[in-house]
């Protein structure tokens, strides 16, 4: 039976196929009664789920995440759809094609890994080129960093979204430069590369999209930084000279490139290369956080439902 994708289904809809859950919760309605919220997706996009008359036996027995074949149908719910499931019975991962579940970039991978070194082949600073070409020459890093998601939900969640983001934000920064001299160009590319290496460590995306242990206790933030100063402490054992004070330049934009502490970020950005950095890195998530809600608006009309992540209904008519 082919599958029915999440972006194919309408209001009013019979449902009976796999689907990945994510994120089961047991709940109770004002009177009592049981019932299982969750997410439900594919490689498309992902949609609430309800189970009614629910019980706890039911939900331990719900993979967190996994595939399960449920049977319901789906419906509007304040403007939203969501699927009501009505049978639900677990699916052994082994027998499910893992392509149509987890989104994929449509960009190409060789292609966009090819001009990552290319570009940042380009810095000229003996030690920053050092610690790039350090971190270039780990094969297991660089295997993550190929596949490896830009985020969980947000921006770029999709498999080879963290080098679809560099990528994007490495040819950007290339196209800026040349605007503002008195910026160190080779900085600048030495933080887009490594800003975010950190989420090689901070997701999973065997399954579905989620956080490590690392990634809840340490978060990418500071792992990019860790693993900057792990990567130099290696080179200078090999005899390659990494001061503190390219370290320090280098690291401040690591910890700033979220540009607020209630976003995370433990410093404010104080140099040009690192206010560049945040507000490129802002830039390309930004955009691709909208243009992905506006693909993935399921509701007629001229406007997206309401974003909470963007404070705001997006407006989607094109101009002709």
């Amino acid at each position: 039976m082919d599958h029915t994708f999440i972006n194919e289904i309408e209001p009013g809809q019979q449902i009976n196929d796999v689907y990945l859950v994510k994120e089961p919760i047991l709940r109770s309605t004002s009177r009592g009664d049981l019932y299982i919220a969750m997410f439900l997706s594919d490689k498309t996009g992902q949609l609430n789920g309800r189970m009614w008359q629910a019980s706890e036996v039911i939900y331990k027995a719900l993979p967190k995440p996994g595939f399960i074949h449920l049977k319901g149908r789906s419906e509007l719910y304040q403007n939203n759809l969501q699927i009501v499931v009505n049978e639900v019975s677990v699916i052994d991962p082994g027998k499910v094609n893992i392509d149509d579940f987890l989104a994929r970039t449509e960009k190409d991978i060789d292609q966009m890994f090819a001009q990552i070194v290319e570009i940042v082949g380009r810095i000229k600073n003996s030690q920053l080129k050092s610690l790039a070409e350090g971190f270039l020459a780990d094969e297991e890093v660089m295997a993550k960093f190929r596949k490896a998601p830009g985020g969980v939900k947000l921006h770029h969640n999709c498999i080879g979204g963290l080098l679809e983001h560099t990528h994007n934000m490495l040819r950007a920064a290339l196209a800026i430069l040349p605007l503002y001299p008195k910026v160190q160009a080779d900085l600048v590319l030495a933080g887009v590369f490594l800003h975010d290496i950190g989420k090689t460590d901070e997701l999973e995306y065997d399954m579905a999209f989620s956080y490590t242990d690392t990634g809840q206790l340490i978060g990418h933030v500071v792992r990019s930084y860790l693993m900057v100063h792990q990567k130099a402490d290696a080179l200078r054992a090999a005899g390659t000279r990494i001061d503190q004070e390219v370290l320090d330049s280098l690291g401040h934009i690591i910890l700033s490139h979220h540009g607020q502490y209630e976003f995370g970020s433990p410093k404010l950005p104080a140099t040009p290369e690192a206010f560049m950095v945040c507000l490129i890195d802002d830039l390309d998530a930004k955009v691709d956080q909208v243009t992905s809600a506006i693909d993935e608006e399921m509701s007629e009309g001229n406007w997206t439902a309401w974003r909470n992540a963007l404070q705001t209904r997006l407006y989607r008519k094109r101009l002709d």
